[in-house]
């Protein structure tokens, strides 16, 4: 059965509840959905779950105090997680649009459409540290010109694609999700860049071809701060001298944290930029 915890408030209120549970809730498979209510925001999570106390548990732990604010209400089986994610509009970021197959008609000229497929219930691009490493990949690359770049952690392969399609370059993208991979391969070449995103399941840096293809002038990793702490050294050898890290996935609390053990790599901080309660960190290989 699944379980959906929601509540209804401002829009400052909903996001910032939003980023909270997002971040309490990942590894445990909870889809997070924030939308218009009225005059209102609502935010909703969907988890796996038959009983209204452990729930209740799980969500006073994570949130204390905030958790009285939620509603909890079983639902009968279905795709609940597929059906949340249908109405999500599209999310216009830097030059980007990322939309799903309802909304292929509908991209504005002049932006990227980049079309994630609704019923993907990770990185449909909806969330800030998303939404952050778009609109900082999409200034960056008016700054500079990269020709190697990684994707590590892609999940969908939304910033992989999205790297494909402004610089015309191949791209390798990898995951330690099998299904991840394959999912990945599948929105490349439904959104034409599947002749330059390669895609291949690793833990982490550690796969043959990425070591056959380093070192590299730019590297993205939106996962979360605990595993970008531990891929610092690996981040290190990978990286050409004078090469660019995105860091994304990392709670502003987090961030010195990930800060200092980029530092003891040979990395510079270019530039921290905060969406909400989340940090999209900038960095050079000055060595």
């Amino acid at each position: 059965m699944t379980a959906r915890i929601s509540f209804t408030g401002s829009r400052e209120e909903a996001e910032l509840l939003s980023d909270r549970l997002d971040a309490a809730f990942e590894e445990e498979g909870g889809v997070v959905a924030l939308s218009e209510a009225g005059p209102n925001w609502q935010v909703e999570l969907y988890l796996e779950g038959d009983n209204a106390g452990p729930l209740q548990a799980k969500l006073s732990e994570a949130l204390a105090a905030d958790a009285a604010k939620f509603d909890i209400e079983i639902l009968p089986e279905t795709d609940w997680v597929a059906q949340s994610l249908k109405g999500l509009a599209p999310v216009p970021t830097g030059r980007f649009i990322v939309h799903g197959a309802h909304d292929r008609g509908a991209v504005p000229a002049g932006r990227i459409g980049i079309e994630i497929d609704a019923g993907q219930a990770f990185g449909t691009g909806h969330h800030a540290t998303t939404l952050g490493c778009l609109e900082t990949l999409d200034e960056l690359v008016k700054v500079r010109r990269f020709d190697r770049p990684l994707d590590v952690g892609t999940g969908t392969g939304l910033l992989a694609i999205a790297l494909a399609r402004l610089l015309r370059e191949p791209v390798l993208a990898s995951d330690i999700d099998p299904i991840a991979v394959e999912i990945a391969a599948e929105n490349a070449r439904l959104n034409g860049v599947g002749h330059l995103v390669e895609t291949m399941t690793a833990t982490g840096l550690g796969h043959p071809r990425i070591a056959a293809c380093a070192p590299y002038d730019l590297i993205v990793a939106n996962i979360l701060a605990a595993p970008l702490i531990a891929l610092a050294p690996a981040m290190g050898r990978a990286s050409e001298a004078d090469g660019v890290i995105v860091l994304s996935g990392i709670l502003n609390t987090q961030a010195s944290r990930v800060m200092a053990a980029y530092r003891n790599q040979g990395f510079a901080l270019e530039t921290h930029r905060r969406f909400g309660e989340w940090s999209v960190l900038v960095l050079s290989h000055r060595i």
